[in-house]
């Protein structure tokens, strides 16, 4: 099993890939949004989903602290359905609350600059969505 981990934003999307006995996630890569060209995002994903031979894609679905969704969490949705007609692995909605908080500590706490953690803070909370739903099923 081979899963794909993604922090969807409004201008990057965080991605992390499983290795292939679904144990471990490593961010791999943060791919940079054009507004109005959702296509090439989907695309991107199509082609990673196929280069690493990926079952599973795993979405993070922002909640509200009460466990609601809100706008956010619903452009996550809509983002999901929509990427359901590109590719053809099963697509999970994973409970993001706090990854992106949880990740910025980690880069703090690694002593990581400012200008890196901005650079590589989408793939972490991609890492800590991908992990999070690994030891769930694990």
């Amino acid at each position: 099993m081979r899963a794909l981990g993604l922090d969807v934003g409004t201008k990057t999307i965080g991605v992390a890939l499983s290795d292939e006995l679904g144990w471990t996630a490593q961010g791999l890569t943060t791919l940079r949004r054009e507004e109005d060209e959702e296509d090439k995002d989907f695309e991107a994903i199509a082609n990673l989903v196929k280069e690493h031979g990926v079952d599973t894609i795993v979405i993070g679905l922002p909640k509200n602290m009460n466990g609601s969704i809100g706008p956010s969490g619903e452009r996550s949705q809509l983002f999901a359905d929509t990427l359901s007609n590109h590719v053809s692995c099963t697509i999970k909605m994973w409970d993001e609350r706090l990854t992106t908080v949880a990740a910025e500590r980690m880069l703090i706490s690694a002593d990581v600059s400012r200008k890196k953690r901005k650079q590589v803070i989408d793939k972490m909370a991609a890492v800590m969505i991908l992990q999070g739903y690994l030891d769930h099923i694990g």
